[in-house]
């Protein structure tokens, strides 16, 4: 601790605000506030967060301390196993408010609902104002997206991502898209081959302060999913913005053309691996997104590539924020198509004969990373055809991936992957049968089960999956214009290959939900 002294403001800083521009740090002075920084169990334990996610974080927290004390400013850092750590948030700042009596209490807004609405309960317990400022570190203020948002019938994310184009002048050229188009997704779609030479993220040695944190994680969170090493996370400002400019120079190029493809032993292929750094607060969206256009003019990426990218952070990284904060607190109790499974177990661990889930879930297990395909196509894709309880499939993706803070994985799963806003993000489920598997991957060539068969002992679980979702959800899906193709194949099925497809799906359901090894 640094000395008690009474201060005027007591700024909180927070685990994913690891910004020395941060709004709430912006209006203190060095010399007459301090900065409280927190270790606490109870946010490492309301989801069982993978282990490298939580090393990732107080190793990031520690370093921004140290960052912020040779900025000038004096910072009160409480470890997880500091003694009189009382464990939570408010806990933990009625203590520091107790030793340094601050006139005031200011943080930038929480990126979570369930933080948001604790702070706004803080001030009576501490007896001083507490001054909730706006997170500024995004591209659309939320003010501006609900006025986005205002009267529109669909909210969709291509017409947001068109008009933040615009807005901020990002790969547009004299008033229009660059390259003639909006939206260069139809080009990202290429199966990869295995390449020797196939680029890796940038990866850093754990220094002294990375290792404490290791051997603290390893002791107090052994229960938790995953593996802690090898750990080579970024864990300071300059480290993350290394890692962006390899990716630069290294992946980009192909970044766009393979951004949807899958291959066994290839965890990131030509991935940035960036969103966990981005959402922490060490790198900035904007600058990411310059030096990626500048990529593009200067001709050292094509325009898929780039639009690839910027869309991601510009388009769906700012649209899933804004929908989170309007739709919210009711948001994550969405369950349009009453799914109740459970989920099952091999979530946790990756032993099932499912090549494509045991690859995606056992590169989660060990690097608490899977791109967005692995996420959406592999395993949401799987819950959704199972008809998993798509709460719980959310907190799965927010407990196992370094990159999930609830205000951008709840609209992504819950939305995007599930279907449970009714189609409020998509216009249609994002689901398929084996085919769409075996065309992004290799994975299918090396599974126990057949992509070819429908039914039978070794028929692709997917296959009948998929048929047996579109009959279970007619009543709601089958007025969807995009799936009046599907729903017209399953018509011409006669009556007992529709049946075949009824008993397989069922039967395979019930040993799901029996525990058994699938």
């Amino acid at each position: 601790m640094t000395d008690r002294s009474r201060c005027r403001n007591l700024v909180l800083v927070l685990g994913d605000q690891l910004t020395p521009g941060l709004s709430s740090l912006k209006r203190a002075d060095p010399a007459r506030d301090r900065v409280l920084m927190v270790e606490v169990v109870e946010e490492a334990t309301y989801v069982r967060h993978h282990k490298k996610k939580i090393a990732f974080l107080f190793s990031a927290m520690r370093h921004f301390a140290g960052e912020l004390r040779a900025a000038g400013w004096q910072v009160d850092y409480v470890r997880l196993d500091e003694d009189g750590n009382t464990g939570s948030f408010r806990s933990e700042v009625v203590r520091a408010a107790r030793r340094l009596t601050p006139d005031r209490i200011v943080v930038t807004e929480p990126g979570e609902w369930r933080v948001l609405e604790d702070m706004r309960g803080w001030s009576e317990p501490l007896g001083v104002p507490v001054d909730i400022v706006t997170d500024t570190r995004f591209l659309c203020d939320l003010t501006a997206f609900r006025a986005w948002a205002s009267g529109r019938r669909q909210l969709r994310m291509e017409h947001f991502y068109r008009d933040m184009r615009r807005r901020t002048g990002l790969l547009m050229e004299d008033g229009k898209p660059a390259g003639g188009k909006w939206n260069f997704d139809a080009d990202n779609r290429r199966p990869a081959k295995p390449d020797l030479f196939m680029p890796t993220p940038a990866r850093f040695e754990p220094d002294r302060t990375t290792q404490e944190v290791l051997d603290l994680v390893g002791r107090r969170f052994a229960d938790h999913i995953g593996d802690l090493e090898p750990f080579r996370f970024a864990v300071t400002r300059a480290q993350a913005e290394t890692a962006f400019d390899h990716f630069l120079e290294s992946s980009l190029a192909d970044f766009g053309t393979y951004q949807d493809a899958m291959l066994r032993g290839e965890k990131f292929l030509y991935h940035s691996v960036l969103s966990a750094y981005l959402n922490a607060g060490l790198l900035d969206p904007m600058a990411l997104c310059r030096k990626v256009e500048a990529a593009y003019q200067e001709g050292r990426a094509p325009i898929n590539a780039a639009e690839g990218f910027i869309r991601q952070i510009l388009g769906w990284r700012e649209y899933v924020r804004g929908i989170y904060w309007l739709k919210m607190p009711g948001y994550a109790g969405e369950n349009a198509l009453d799914a109740t499974a459970p989920l099952p177990g091999f979530y946790w661990t990756g032993n099932t004969r499912m090549r494509c889930m045991a690859e995606a879930i056992t590169q989660t297990v060990e690097e608490a990373y899977a791109h967005h395909i692995q996420r959406l196509m592999i395993t949401g894709n799987f819950a959704l055809l199972a008809g998993v309880d798509p709460h719980e499939v959310h907190e799965w993706y927010l407990a196992v991936y370094a990159d999930a803070y609830e205000w951008v994985e709840l609209p992504n799963t819950l939305g995007m992957s599930q279907f449970a806003d009714g189609g409020l993000l998509g216009s249609k489920p994002y689901m398929s049968g084996g085919n769409y598997i075996n065309k992004m991957s290799d994975y299918c060539g090396a599974c126990a089960y057949d992509v070819r068969q429908r039914t039978g002992d070794r028929a692709c679980p997917f296959n009948a999956l998929y048929w047996d979702f579109l009959d279970r959800n007619a009543h709601v899906l089958r007025a969807n214009p995009r799936l009046g193709r599907a729903y017209a194949s399953w018509s011409r099925m006669d009556a007992d290959q529709q049946a075949a497809c009824r008993r397989h799906a069922a039967g395979f359901r019930e040993r799901l939900a029996a525990g058994e090894t699938v």
